[in-house]
């Protein structure tokens, strides 16, 4: 939310109490934030808050496609599912956010309320008393502003920035630290022995190019572009380079994380992909499609992605999808799904066929 105007005012207008002026000023703005938490956030809460429990529970669960195991958005959701009368799957998601963050105080006390009462219509009429405030999830958060302290600590600033430019003339120049960790032990050796002689590979390198792409790589890497350097290193990984730089790759590889909806930057389509799939084996893609062949089973969800096949016109392809969890899907209704590629063997051929392990859902709700 940080520099957004518009997500920096909904969120002073919800916690100082507007929540319909929230409100409206989010709405009309849904195709620019579609895949932002922090806009689908603020909406949900400042529908909780303003008592419009239909939209706070379509945006909590938009929300939580975005960002699955958010305590702030679980709290939203187990509230509602308490306003319905459905104790358990409450406490189901009471119990989820103790997982991710065992002290969440809202979470023990919503607990403690429903072992105290458990009667579901006593709790319901508590929460319509506006007896049950401390175990509403919290409003969305109003990032830190520091124009508002330019002028307090223009002076201090100045001492200080006088001070590091003194000290940096001393030294001769600023000490460059990596960005994240993981840059400093995956860096080449001056004279590292970089390809190698024999044998049989995917792709075949001459040294300036596995110098080139380790090199990409750990700009992607440092930039936090973790799909891009996945394409890089999955590249000297399956080449003819020496096994020092392919072990790096690796090490680097194993730094890289999950990203979100609002978190990829680098998108590559099914047509990139399927071209040649193992170059972006465990890059996470967002395609758009139908689902068909839907198997839902209580700690699983498959199906087939109809890749493209939204507009019900043309489909780029079949990609079967697997949710290690269960997930609520409307196969009548176009989504995205953000997942990890796998590359794996088609049945009685030589091809390479591609199929993703679901991270989240992104859908609209049926109309």
């Amino acid at each position: 939310m940080k520099g957004d105007p518009i997500l920096t005012r909904a969120a002073r207008l919800s916690r100082s109490g507007r929540y319909g002026e929230a409100i409206r000023l989010l709405e009309g703005e849904i195709f620019r934030y579609r895949d932002s938490f922090t806009y689908h956030y603020t909406l949900a809460a400042s529908c909780l808050y303003s008592e419009d429990y239909g939209g706070a529970f379509t945006y909590f669960k938009q929300a939580r496609d975005i960002k699955m195991r958010e305590p702030s958005v679980l709290l939203g959701m187990a509230l509602l599912f308490l306003r319905r009368g459905e104790i358990s799957r409450a406490v189901d998601l009471y119990l989820e956010i103790q997982d991710v963050d065992p002290e969440n105080p809202r979470a023990k006390e919503a607990l403690n309320i429903i072992r105290k009462y458990g009667d579901p219509d006593t709790i319901k009429g508590m929460l319509e008393s506006g007896k049950l405030k401390k175990i509403f999830p919290p409003l969305p958060g109003v990032p830190f502003s520091p124009e508002k302290l330019v002028l307090p600590l223009a002076a201090g600033l100045a001492a200080v920035l006088a001070l590091v430019v003194v000290v940096a003339a001393a030294k001769g120049s600023f000490n460059k630290k990596p960005a994240r960790g993981g840059a400093e032990e995956t860096m080449l050796e001056k004279n590292e022995a970089l390809v190698q002689t024999g044998g049989s590979y995917r792709y075949v390198l001459t040294s300036k190019q596995v110098l080139d792409n380790y090199e990409k790589a750990r700009k992607f890497f440092l930039d936090y572009r973790d799909e891009a350097a996945k394409v890089e290193l999955n590249r000297i990984v399956e080449s003819n380079a020496a096994e020092g730089v392919k072990n790096k790759a690796r090490l680097l590889l194993s730094y890289t994380t999950p990203p979100g909806f609002d978190t990829l930057r680098d998108r590559y389509s099914y047509a990139e992909a399927s071209v040649d799939p193992v170059l972006y084996r465990d890059c996470y893609v967002i395609w758009r499609g139908m689902a068909a062949n839907l198997d839902s089973q209580e700690q699983s969800t498959s199906f087939d992605l109809l890749v493209g096949y939204d507009t019900r016109s043309t489909m780029e392809g079949i990609v079967p999808v697997h949710f290690p969890f269960a997930i609520a899907l409307d196969t009548e209704q176009p989504l995205e799904v953000l997942g990890r590629l796998i590359p794996a063997s088609g049945s009685g051929d030589s091809r390479i066929i591609i199929r993703l392990e679901g991270a989240a859902i992104h859908q609209a709700p049926g109309r």
